[in-house]
């Protein structure tokens, strides 16, 4: 009975409590209507006659309360409705709505007491929907159980699920991927003071430890291996294959599908997370239940695609909304004003930032930010088991500021801000959490091939086979060499006698298709579309007798790989360097790039759609520097300082990585390394099957699936 009593006067204590606050933020919003009615001109709540004070507040509270009813219950309907409209779009119409819903707030006032012009409206709004969340949140902050609602308000959750019962509750692990922040950055922004709460894990134990990338040293061969344990046959971010006449590009819908599909089929399991996982802004699922900005289900439409919504779990708030929508303008400025700056000052190297970057820029760092945030904190505070997220926010910069500098120091004080946040959830969460940081692969700096040398990677290849290039190239000295070099080779080959093999020039196609040339960071694939297999360097040479050469010999071209008939496949380099893939080792022409290096070229050489002529660029050990062959001077995909250095933070109580003297290398290992920390958490779990047709059938959708070859290749942001 007693038990009863206090259980019934709780409640009616906290319902109290609640009445009291609502009561609060409606004053509160009321006097902001009244001082904003007294500062706008174009805002009014009174009567063209005039009216008492009196009279103008309690139009003033209606007006408040017509807005607050009209955000809890028509708002929700709209973003339902508009979940289908792109999320950049959505952002920007953000402010309209909530203006709307004002004017709509001022009309039901009787007597026609509240007008304000659409301008007008949309300010006051956005103005009351700031102060009411700060007063909410202000007021609830005092009370850890009205904290804990609002949060699950703001997440879109109502309450947490049942959790199993238990003397103690078994922890769940959030997996935070900070999207190109390499290792030499984190220790850098740490030690410079710019991420406190990253230095407050270090401190209370997490440990933290480099990893080596791929070749491939990009998101999508890196996170497809995190999570799905598998990135075979990933030769770079974006490659051509003959077999299908597809052009795969990792960050397009069509083919994020067809990764995952090919990787869920060699390992046999749906991924990192198919028990009770959720996945967060990445490329692909890992095989959850629980999806929000996930591009391997982007495409797919019906009930089982959850991918937007996220989207009405954040936006369904209409605080969120204008808070983001207003970030969202802000971010856009900011980068009008650093890219003017960085051309005012002249800074080098620097690559254009206009057009639609700046609205690029800001989906990632604020738009993207806050709704993966919010869907994590929504899983934390649902008890989910496993979450796996990405911030794309560094990444998305350092490819057009660099991976060094005033703008970049920016989003790495936000990123620390967001992983505070999340580390500040999981005290309210209904069990434990650990929390496991983790990149995908750094970034290195550098100008641009063409900015180096004033011309493409595709101009060099096409004068390297004598085609047509712009006049602007053929006055390049790498251009007119390439040319000269090619007109040479080809001039001798025409009248080659016949060798003993009974081989002639003769044996050249009299109109050989175009080469397909591919840019990935500092990495470049070449293929030849017309031939149906991986040609080797005896037919290239054949047919273009001096792009190997030309390739090989430019300063600012670090090594090629390419098929030899004679010696399986073989790494050229400068001065005429030639070692068969089957000897290589960390010496010689790939010994600036490092340890690890031969044992990734030959994995790479041995996939079934490795490109014709592999390219990596230079790369110079004093400066840290390579060139990019697309317009980035913060790169990656490629061989080369600090972007294929990424790092891994994880909390004490987890077993190391690897054991003491040994390296982490590769993604795959990485994999494996994340699953076993979660049989830690959890104990033993068997991987469940895929759970949709997406991860075990192929894509049937020809939309994206077979692309021309010949045309211009759209460069891709978010890698």
């Amino acid at each position: 009975m007693g038990d009863g009593r206090w259980g019934g006067a709780n409640r009616w204590r906290s319902a109290g409590g609640a009445l009291g606050r609502v009561a609060v933020v409606w004053a509160v919003s009321t006097l902001t209507l009244l001082i904003l009615a007294g500062l706008l001109p174009d805002f009014q709540l009174q009567s063209a006659d005039g009216d008492t004070f009196t009279r103008t507040a309690l139009t003033a509270a209606a007006a408040a309360g017509a807005f607050g009813l009209l955000g809890a219950l028509v708002w929700p309907l709209i973003v339902r409705a508009l979940l289908l409209v792109p999320a950049l779009v959505l952002g920007l119409l953000v402010f309209f709505l909530n203006g709307s819903l004002l004017l709509l707030a001022l009309w039901l006032i009787p007597d026609g007491r509240g007008a304000a012009d659409p301008e007008t409206a949309v300010v006051v709004a956005a103005v009351m929907s700031a102060v009411a969340s700060a007063t909410s949140t202000a007021l609830a902050v005092r009370d850890d159980d009205a904290y804990r609602r609002r949060l699950y308000r703001l997440t879109g959750r109502t309450r947490p699920r049942a959790q199993v019962a238990g003397p103690e509750q078994v922890p769940g692990t959030v997996f935070l991927q900070l999207d190109g922040v390499g290792h030499h950055v984190l220790r850098g922004a740490v030690a410079d003071g710019l991420m406190p709460t990253v230095a407050a894990m270090l401190d209370a134990g997490h440990r933290l430890t480099p990893w080596r990338t791929d070749w491939s040293s990009q998101t999508g061969a890196s996170q497809l291996g995190i999570l799905h344990g598998s990135n075979e046959d990933v030769p770079a971010f974006r490659w051509y294959e003959k077999d299908t006449g597809r052009l795969m590009v990792s960050n397009r819908p069509a083919s994020a599908v067809e990764l995952q599909r090919r990787a869920v089929r060699r390992t046999g399991d749906g991924g990192l997370l198919s028990f009770d996982g959720a996945s967060r802004g990445n490329l692909f699922s890992g095989g959850a239940d629980q999806v929000a900005l996930v591009l391997s289900v982007a495409a797919r439409r019906g009930r089982r695609n959850r991918s937007r919504a996220g989207y009405f779990a954040y936006f369904s708030d209409p605080a969120n909304a204008v808070r983001t929508a207003g970030s969202f303008v802000a971010e856009c400025l900011r980068e009008m004003g650093q890219s003017t700056r960085a051309l005012l000052r002249r800074e080098t190297p620097r690559v254009s930032r206009g057009g639609t970057y700046p609205f690029v820029r800001a989906f990632a760092t604020v738009l993207e930010r806050d709704v993966v945030v919010s869907a994590v904190m929504g899983d934390m505070l649902a008890g989910r088991t496993a979450v796996y997220a990405d911030l794309v926010a560094y990444d998305e910069v350092a490819h057009h500021s660099g991976p060094h500098g005033r703008d970049t120091d920016q989003v790495l004080r936000r990123l620390d801000r967001a992983i505070g946040l999340v580390s500040t959830v999981a005290e309210h969460a209904p069990r434990p959490y650990r929390i496991v940081l983790l990149s995908d692969h750094g970034q290195s700096p550098g100008e641009t091939f063409e900015g180096a040398y004033g011309l493409t990677l595709k101009d060099l290849v096409r004068a390297g086979c004598g085609l047509p290039v712009p006049r602007r190239v053929r006055r390049t000295r790498s251009g007119s060499e390439a040319r000269d070099a090619a007109r040479d080779a080809l001039r001798l080959a025409l009248h080659r006698p016949v060798d003993e093999t009974g081989e002639t020039a003769r044996e050249l196609p009299a109109r050989p298709s175009e080469p397909v040339v591919l840019a990935s960071g500092n990495l470049g694939l070449v293929s030849f579309p017309d031939v149906p297999h991986r040609m080797t360097r005896e037919e290239i040479d054949r047919r273009h007798p001096a792009l190997l050469r030309t390739l090989a010999n430019h300063p600012g071209v670090g090594f090629v790989l390419v098929a030899s008939a004679e010696h399986g496949s073989v790494v050229l380099a400068r001065d005429g360097v030639e070692v068969p893939v089957a000897e290589l080792d960390d010496g010689g022409p790939l010994a600036v790039f490092g340890p690890g290096t031969a044992a990734a070229v030959r994995r790479t050489d041995g996939f079934p759609h490795v490109a014709d002529i592999m390219v990596n660029s230079m790369y110079d050990p004093a400066t840290g520097t390579v060139h990019a062959f697309e317009e980035q001077i913060g790169s990656h995909g490629g061989l080369g300082g600090e972007q294929s250095h990424p790092f891994l933070l994880w909390p004490p109580e987890l077993s190391p990585p690897v054991a003491e003297g040994e390296r982490l290398v590769g993604a795959e290992q990485v994999h494996r390394v994340l699953r076993r920390w979660l049989r830690e958490c959890s104990g033993p779990q068997v991987p469940l099957p895929p759970r949709s047709p997406l991860e075990i059938s192929p894509s049937t959708d020809g939309s994206e699936s077979l692309l021309p070859v010949d045309g211009p290749v759209p460069q891709d942001k978010n890698r």
